[in-house]
């Protein structure tokens, strides 16, 4: 054990004092630090990121409405090849229970939604899948403007309580050959409300 000496002068007399060298580092090295920066001892640290959003409800989409299957039915090869189409078969997306008053009262007046397709595209078109080959579909809305997917459509002023939303699909050639077989292509919509 190393032992260290201690010359003390307290006024006219000396004090010599014997002290155990590993109990002074332990107290300059250990205890001194964690007293001196106690206020500054991290144990540990992280991060709470935090997300949500505030809804409010404009509109209730018909139960009927919510998951469609349209059946475009059996088509000869020769439609398409033809006349670039098949036939096109509407179909309607209801929303009711519309309240689409502005909740801001600042700005009094009525609000506006937007509907965005979405699925797998083919340019302009949807894409399908399956055994038929040389197809997509078309989905055109009300004024036969041609619906691109993930592209949202021009906005739409909520002027009733009940709307009804009408498109048409229309299975078309896709510039390559067109092969008979089964096809299918799923689709997604959705409301934004401004």
């Amino acid at each position: 054990m190393l032992f260290l000496r201690w010359n003390i002068e307290l006024g006219n007399n000396t004090v010599w004092v014997i002290t155990n060298i590993s109990m002074v580092l332990f107290c300059l090295f250990i205890v001194l630090p964690l007293t001196v920066k106690a206020d500054y001892l991290v144990l540990g640290e992280g991060r709470v990121n935090m997300q949500g959003s505030i809804i409010d409800s404009a509109c209730t989409i018909a139960v009927e409405n919510n998951d469609q299957t349209i059946n475009i039915g059996v088509l000869p090869v020769e439609d398409i090849v033809l006349n670039g189409q098949g036939r096109s078969k509407p179909f309607v997306i209801a929303l009711l229970d519309c309240d689409l008053t502005d909740s801001n009262y600042q700005l009094p007046g009525r609000r506006a939604f937007q509907v965005t397709f979405d699925g797998d595209a083919e340019g302009d078109l949807f894409s399908v899948r399956g055994t038929a080959s040389g197809i997509a579909l078309r989905i055109n809305d009300v004024v036969n403007d041609i619906v691109k997917p993930g592209k949202p459509l021009r906005l739409i002023n909520g002027l009733s309580h009940s709307i009804a939303l009408n498109y048409t699909a229309t299975l078309v050639a896709n510039n390559q050959i067109v092969n008979a077989g089964i096809f299918v292509s799923s689709v997604r919509f959705k409301l934004d409300y401004f």
